[in-house]
C-alpha cells in the first residue's frame, strides 16, 4: 500500500518581494550610498552556499543570493565575489564523495514518467579530501550552526568520518584548524551577510525532535542548560545564550576588520521554520478505506489490534488516544510520541491472557508510546515515502508503518515539539535583533541592517502578487500552469534559483532603505524554476 495515499511533492521555504520589470534600467542613477561594497562577504549556512534540491551543485551554487547580491554590487563599485569551486562538478548531479564513497545525495529532479522527485541519475564526482585551502567571499556552510562558525578543527579533513568536521569547509578550509570566520577575515571585508542560525532549531525540527538513531529524543539545551556545544548531538536545539555568545562574537568580529572604519552589513533573522511546507505537505490523516484495503482488512485492524489498543487506553483514561478505523472518511496515521505516557506495562498485562507473556511483552514494548496523529501534529516530508510501507523488523502483521506499526520519532514533529522551536526560533530572533540595536546605538548611526526573513516568509504561505503582475505562491508544482510560480526547490527547505533571486531582492531592499543606496532589484521570473526530467 505504499505511497498509495500520499499525494508526494516538496515545498520549501520560499521569500515574496516585489520585482520591476527590467533588472538594470539603461539610465538609472545607481549608488552604493552610505555603503562600501569593494569587498563583500557572505557568512551563513546552506541558504548562503547556494544549496537547493538537496545538495550544493555546480549549478546551484551560481544562484546563491550572495552572488546575485555581488552581481547588483558589481553595479557600484563592488569588488570580485569568489565562491568555493565546484569546476569538479562535470555533471552538474552535486553530492559528495569521501575516498571514493559517497556521503551526500545528488540533487533531486522530478521525473515526469513517474510524477515524483527522484535522485538524479548518476554518481558525484565531487570528492572532499581534494582540498583548495583557500577562503572565498561565499563563506556560507551547509549544515554550519551558529557556534560552528567559531569552532577550530571544524574544517580538518581527518575529522568528517567521525562526525567533528563539515565536509563542506573541508573542500575550502585554508588549514584544517582554521575557522570559518577566522578565513572569511582573511577577505578584509567592506561589507557583509549573516545568515546563520537556522540550523540551531531546524536540525531538531526536520529530524521530528529525534536524535540521528530517530527514535530517542533530541535535547532542547534551553531546557536543560547545557552551556557547553562540544557535548550536543547533531539535533539538538542550541542554548539561547550559547547562540547568543557565538552571535555577538561573529558580529563583533565583523564590523571591526581592525581599522578604524565600523564595516556596515545585513543580517537576517530566523524563518519560522514550522510553517515552511516541509511540515505541511504530508497530511496527519491519509490513510482512505481504498488505501487500508477496504472494509474486510479494516475490520480485521479494528478487531484484532485498534480495539483492544483504544480499550486499554481508554481504561486509563485516555479515551482518544486511540479510535477504531473509519470505513467512510480518511484515518490518522499512528505515530510514536516520545512524551506520550508509556502504557507498555499495562499492554502488557491487558493481553498477556489472550496473547501469551512473549507476543504481549512486545506489543507492550511496540505501542506503549503510540497514539494516533492529529491536526496539531506535523508530519515530515520524507515520511510520505515511509507511511504504508514494510518494516522488516517488526513482526507481522503489526509491520505496517503508520498502520500496524506507528512511525518512528523522526517522522512527525509534536505540538509539544514544535512548541520548543518556536520558543527558541524567537529567542534567536530577539538576540539577532537585539545585538543589532546595541551596535547601531553605539555608533550611533546604522551599523547593522536587518532583513526580517522571518516575516518574509509567513507572507508567502499565503502567496503575494508583485508589482509586476507575479504570482509566487507555497503551492508547490502542480502542473505546468503553476510551473512558474513555484520559488522552491525539492528538497522540502530551501529555495530554487527563482528564490534565492527573491531573497536577494529582500536584501537589496533593506540595503537600499538603511544606508541610502540605490541598487536595481533582480527580476525574480529571469531565473530557473523546478527542474522536470523525461525519465531518470
Amino acid at each position: 500500500m505504499k505511497n498509495k495515499y500520499i499525494l508526494l511533492s516538496a515545498l520549501a521555504i520560499g521569500f515574496a518581494s516585489c520585482e520591476p520589470e527590467f533588472e538594470n534600467a539603461v539610465d538609472a542613477n545607481y549608488t552604493a550610498g552610505e555603503a562600501n561594497f569593494s569587498s563583500y562577504v557572505a557568512l551563513g549556512n546552506s541558504l548562503t552556499a547556494g544549496y537547493m534540491d538537496g545538495t550544493v551543485s555546480r549549478g546551484s551554487q551560481v544562484n546563491s543570493y550572495p552572488n546575485l547580491l555581488a552581481q547588483q554590487f558589481a553595479l557600484v563599485g563592488g569588488g570580485e565575489f569568489t565562491q568555493p569551486s565546484y569546476a569538479d562538478d562535470v555533471n552538474n548531479l552535486g553530492g559528495l564523495m569521501l575516498g571514493g564513497n559517497p556521503i551526500g545525495n545528488t540533487r533531486l529532479v522530478i521525473d515526469a514518467s513517474q510524477g515524483r522527485p527522484e535522485t538524479i541519475a548518476g554518481a558525484s564526482t565531487i570528492e572532499v579530501s581534494n582540498l583548495q585551502a583557500k577562503a572565498f567571499n561565499n563563506m556560507g556552510v551547509p549544515g554550519a550552526k551558529s557556534f560552528h562558525l567559531l569552532a577550530s578543527g571544524y574544517g580538518n579533513l581527518a575529522g568528517v568520518s567521525i562526525g567533528q568536521a563539515n565536509p563542506y569547509f573541508v573542500r575550502h578550509a585554508t588549514t584544517p584548524s582554521a575557522t570559518v570566520l577566522q578565513d572569511a577575515m582573511t577577505k578584509n571585508p567592506t561589507f557583509f551577510t549573516n545568515w546563520i542560525g537556522a540550523n540551531d532549531v531546524l536540525a531538531y525540527a526536520t529530524n521530528g525532535g529525534a536524535t540521528s538513531n530517530g527514535n530517542t529524543a533530541a535535547a532542547d539545551h534551553n531546557i536543560t542548560g547545557n552551556l557547553n556545544p562540544s557535548t550536543y548531538g547533531g539535533n539538538d536545539i542550541t542554548n539561547s545564550n550559547v547562540f547568543a555568545n557565538a552571535y555577538s562574537t561573529i558580529l563583533n568580529t565583523l564590523t571591526n576588520n581592525g581599522s578604524n572604519t565600523v564595516i556596515k552589513g545585513v543580517v537576517c533573522t530566523i524563518p519560522s521554520v514550522t510553517s515552511i511546507p516541509y511540515f505541511t505537505t504530508v497530511p496527519y490523516a491519509p490513510l482512505t478505506p481504498s488505501a487500508l484495503g477496504g472494509s474486510t482488512n479494516i475490520n480485521a485492524l479494528n478487531t484484532q489490534l485498534y480495539g483492544p489498543l483504544d480499550a486499554i487506553f481508554t481504561a486509563y483514561g485516555e479515551p482518544n488516544r486511540i479510535n477504531p478505523l473509519s470505513s467512510t472518511s480518511a484515518n490518522p496515521i499512528l505515530i510514536t510520541d516520545v512524551d506520550a505516557v508509556d502504557r507498555s506495562a499495562q499492554i502488557t498485562a491487558a493481553l498477556t491472557p489472550t496473547l501469551g507473556a512473549p507476543t504481549a511483552t512486545a506489543f507492550g514494548a511496540i505501542f506503549g508510546k503510540a497514539r494516533q496523529a492529529t491536526s496539531a501534529d506535523l508530519i515530515v516530508l520524507p515520511a510520505s515515502s515511509v507511511i504504508g510501507s514494510t518494516n522488516t523488523s517488526a513482526p507481522s502483521p503489526v509491520n505496517i508503518n503508520g498502520v500496524s506499526y506507528p512511525m518512528a520519532n523522526k517522522w512527525v514533529l509534536t505540538a509539544n515539539e514544535q512548541a520548543k522551536v518556536a520558543s527558541a526560533t524567537t529567542a534567536y530572533n530577539n538576540i539577532i535583533t537585539g545585538l543589532a540595536t546595541t551596535i547601531n546605538t553605539n555608533a550611533g548611526h546604522t551599523v547593522i541592517a536587518v532583513a526580517d526573513m522571518n516575516a518574509i516568509m509567513n507572507h508567502l504561505v499565503t502567496g503575494l502578487r508583485t508589482e509586476n503582475g507575479s504570482f509566487y505562491t507555497a503551492n508547490y508544482f502542480s502542473g505546468s500552469a503553476n510551473e512558474g510560480a513555484v520559488l522552491f526547490s525539492l528538497d522540502g527547505v530551501h529555495p530554487n534559483a527563482r528564490g534565492y533571486a527573491v531573497i536577494a531582492n529582500e536584501i537589496i531592499k533593506v540595503i537600499n532603505r538603511e544606508f541610502k543606496a540605490n541598487l536595481p532589484l533582480k527580476n525574480a521570473s529571469n531565473y530557473p524554476g523546478i527542474n522536470i526530467v523525461p525519465v531518470n
